[in-house]
Order: C-alpha cells, then structure tokens, then sequence
C-alpha cells in the first residue's frame, strides 16, 4: 500500500534528549516527527510512555540505521518483522533507508558506500524487495553522504536512478547530503540535484553539517543549516514542490526555540513556492 505523504509540511527527528523539552509544544509547532525505528522498537516502561504520547499527537516517520540495505549478509528478517510491526502499531505512513551498507558479519555503526557498478545495482534492488515485500508498501532510499568511492564503475547519480528503477522504490531525497558531496567530490550541487529521478521524490531531509576543511565536509546532523543548503532546498522544491520536509538534529541540541525556527524557516520556503516556477521533469 502506498501511503500518502501530505505535502507542505515540516517535521524534526525526535531524539530522547529531546522529548522532554518537546512533550509540551503547542498545536502547529511540528506538523510530524521522525524516529530511527531501531532505537525505539523495544522501549518499555516510562520512555514507552512518552513515546505512545508524541505518536498519538504526530504522525510517526522512520528512518531505518541498520537495515544494512546494500550489505553482503542476509537480510534481518527479524528487524524487518519488527519494523513492520512498529509501523503499524504506531501507523506510520513511510519507512526510508540509507542507500548505504552498515554490516560485515557484525553492525559497523556506520553508513559506509556502496560500490557503484551494475552488480550492486542488482543486489540492492532485490534486498530492496523484499523489504517492500515484508512492509507491504514502498520504500524510499537517502541519497548518501560519502567520503570515498570504491569500484567506482558509473557515477553516483547514475548509481541512484538505476537502483531505484530496478527496485521500483522512491526516493528521501537529502539536501545537505549534496551540498556535502558537491564540495568533497568536486561537482556542481545542481547539476547533480537535476540528474536525480525527482519524480520519485517523496520525502526530504535537511540539516547542518561540519567544515573540516577547505575541501572536506562532514555530514554530522550537528549544526545549524546554512545558507547554501537551505538554497538547494529552494531548487528541490522548484522541481518537485513542497514535498514533507524534516530538520535533523542529533546532537550538539540548541533550546528548542532556535529548532523550531529552523522548522519555521522550511515552512517559509514551502510557502513562498510558486508552482509555476516548477522545472519540467
């Protein structure tokens, strides 16, 4: 079943450093959350709790860490059960993965890059399947942030859209994740955003990032958005329209107010759209 997102909307990830500060917010300040399903799966007790609250007051978006979706191991198919289980307990409308791997007999606690070349295209296709199959719906894969390419056989854009045309799934399309690979893999932020399958695009992340250096940046989720990034946005809306947009934060937490601008100022660029500046796909 394909849930519908609604568009022109603006959400936060919700993290336990957070739900206290957030519990109390009035109506309006969020229009969703969004959670990385594993960290909240086998919560009991008073976290339980406070967690069946925000779900009952926001629609639930998941984020999988570990579905480990470009790895060489099978599938954890208990995850994927108990991620089907969480979705509808708490009636969440999408569920999106890194189009990443994260697993070598053993969880490495990263997101490391997938080689680009037609195997792998194959290879996550048919994993990406069968999660669709176990979720009853589609998918939608996050463009990666990543810092080396190894087996390089066709390019990242490339990589992209024959995955999600072989797998038949959507795309979380990351904004911060092209400003961060445009400085670090030396290409132009919008040619790239224009060579992805945007008609696909269901979903959007944004979010800070740290300057290593001159050359390098780190996708961190710990800092302000900054003006670069949130120009991007501006161009992802004017080829797909206001699409469900979350600010990411997961660390190094501001007071909420200074959050809730950054939502406020995503609700801003979604408004100031003029559908008649969209670009033809």
């Amino acid at each position: 079943m394909h849930k519908t997102l609604k568009p022109n909307t603006a959400g936060l990830g919700l993290r336990r450093a957070l739900m206290d500060p957030l519990a109390d917010l009035p109506d309006g300040a969020l229009d969703f959350m969004e959670v990385a399903p594993e960290n909240w799966i086998n919560l009991g007790g008073r976290l339980k709790k406070q967690f069946r609250q925000f779900s009952e007051r926001y629609p639930i978006h998941l984020h999988g860490l570990s579905l480990n979706i470009g790895g060489v191991a099978p599938l954890d198919e208990e995850l994927l059960q108990a991620i089907k289980a969480f979705m509808d307990e708490h009636h969440c409308p999408i569920y999106t993965e890194h189009l990443t791997y994260c697993g070598d007999d053993g969880h490495l606690y990263d997101l490391m890059p997938i080689p680009f070349t037609e195997e792998a295209v194959k290879h996550v296709a048919a994993r990406v399947k069968r999660v669709q199959d176990v979720l009853g719906q589609r998918i939608a894969l996050e463009n990666a942030s990543y810092y080396c390419a190894p087996d390089q056989q066709m390019s990242e854009s490339e990589f992209i859209n024959a995955v999600l045309a072989e797998a038949d799934c959507d795309l979380l399309l990351d904004v911060n994740n092209i400003y961060v690979n445009s400085i670090n893999h030396h290409y132009d932020p919008y040619q790239f955003l224009a060579s992805l399958p945007l008609h696909k695009a269901r979903y959007i992340h944004i979010a800070g990032h740290y300057d290593e250096a001159e050359d390098l940046r780190v996708d961190t989720h710990g800092a302000d958005v900054i003006d670069p990034v949130w120009d991007i946005l501006r161009a992802a809306y004017q080829h797909c329209g206001p699409l469900p947009t979350l600010l990411e934060r997961d660390f190094n937490f501001p007071a909420v107010e200074e959050l809730l601008a950054e939502v406020d100022m995503i609700r801003s660029y979604q408004t100031a759209f003029n559908p008649s500046e969209k670009v033809a796909q």
